[in-house]
């Protein structure tokens, strides 16, 4: 009689593996997996329990396995991607027109971007063709001070 318990586990596998194509989890699958193990439990003759064990087993121990081998290719969620202008800080950039007005506001292309810059101390001119280092970016404005090293050669702008 408990081999025609195969029949749930089977639908329960499907539906499973089904539900997965709509979910971002990669984790129903696992479930099916488990399902179509319990499902050959039941045909092979053993008992309701003996079923349900092998489908937490199975389920469990390949959600876990995927959970390990899949932080290797995936990124952490806790590290955080930089784009657009958090890429900024510490990269070189070089000044397309000198230090002018009160506040000492110069031009400096950064990766063929043209910014607004501003030194970071006050006092420092920022004179043409001179390698700057971005420390911060301000809404449309970027900080700067003075490359701390040369450029390898090819690298100049």
């Amino acid at each position: 009689m408990d081999q025609y318990l195969l029949i749930p586990w089977v639908v329960l596998g499907v539906i499973l593996i089904i539900a997965e194509i709509f979910t971002l989890g990669f984790v129903l699958f696992w479930f099916g997996i488990g399902a179509f193990a319990a499902a050959l439990v039941a045909y092979l003759g053993f008992g309701f329990t003996t079923q349900a064990i092998v489908f937490a087993l199975v389920s469990g121990v390949l959600t876990v396995m995927s959970k390990t081998i899949f932080e290797k290719y995936y990124p952490h969620r806790d590290e955080e991607k930089k784009m657009g202008i958090d890429t900024l800080p510490g990269k070189v950039g070089t000044v397309l027109s000198s230090s002018e007005g009160a506040l000492n506001a110069a031009r400096v292309d950064v990766f063929g971007s043209n910014w607004k810059a501003l030194p970071v101390s006050d006092g420092m001119i920022l004179t043409e063709g001179e390698k700057v280092e971005v420390v911060r970016v301000e809404g449309s404005t970027i900080y700067v001070k003075p490359a701390g090293k040369a450029l390898p050669r090819g690298w100049q702008d």
